[in-house]
């Protein structure tokens, strides 16, 4: 079983309210749930958004002329992220 993470978070005013609201109109059973939900979403968006970035990459790489690429061996590939340039 993974370890779990005690978290002590305050919050007061219309935050607090807000939460509150939540959890008293049946979204959430209690405040841990909200907030592991909150973490869960935000999880999400984050990978959501790295997709994203690597599909937009991706989509500029197949794009290319066949003039803008390089020949590579796999050593310079290597090398090259190392920040070891072999050219």
């Amino acid at each position: 079983m993974s370890e779990t993470m005690n978290l002590n978070v305050r919050v007061s005013g219309a935050l607090r309210d807000y939460v509150s609201s939540e959890i008293e109109s049946g979204s959430y059973e209690n405040v841990s749930e909200y907030v592991r939900d909150l973490i869960r979403k935000e999880k999400d968006r984050s990978e959501q958004a790295a997709f994203e970035h690597m599909k937009a990459e991706l989509q500029l790489a197949f794009a290319a002329y066949d003039s803008e690429y390089i020949a590579m061996s796999a050593d310079d590939v290597f090398a090259r992220h190392s920040g070891k340039h072999t050219q």
